[in-house]
């Protein structure tokens, strides 16, 4: 089911996620649901935030063919290497805006699978950046938060004036 996308400045945008204690079926499908609404947007991630679920839960899926979306429950990044990597990022909790946001080009990830189980995983290139914009989420901040004071003012001025 795709679910609707909090409008920024919603507060919960800004308040961090609870962790979650086990997988449970309730967990499995909000994650189907994410990846519902991830698909349809289309974007390469989602945080349970966006859409409201106060929970430290995020999905990403950088594959070119689609349909191989990782679900990730408590993420945290383990090791972030030096050698950064810039993209345009954007979230649907903003439209009509993006910046170019530089952030580590890969990242080493400790989180709970769709199985239970604590999994470490190396994320390279686009895959890194979403997992980090996802847990950027989680702990409540927005991408446009690495921004210089300038550019993010300017950047907000701008989506209020694509919402019209």
């Amino acid at each position: 089911m795709i679910r609707p996308c909090l409008p920024w400045p919603d507060r919960r945008l800004r308040s961090p996620a609870e962790p979650v204690e086990a997988i449970t079926d309730e967990i499995r499908a909000i994650w189907d649901d994410m990846i519902d609404t991830m698909e349809a947007m289309p974007g390469v991630g989602l945080a349970a935030v966006q859409i409201g679920v106060m929970k430290r839960l995020a999905v990403v899926d950088a594959s070119e063919a689609r349909g191989q979306a990782v679900r990730m429950a408590n993420p945290e990044v383990l090791h972030a290497s030096v050698q950064l990597r810039a993209h345009d990022e954007a979230s649907p909790n903003l439209p009509g805006v993006h910046a170019r946001i530089e952030r580590p080009r890969a990242v080493t990830v400790r989180f709970l699978n769709a199985e239970g189980e604590i999994e470490e995983r190396d994320f390279v290139g686009l895959w890194a950046t979403s997992v980090q914009h996802q847990i950027d989420h989680l702990n409540g901040q927005m991408y446009f938060d690495r921004l210089s004071k300038v550019k993010r003012d300017m950047l907000l001025r701008k989506a209020k004036k694509a919402q019209g």
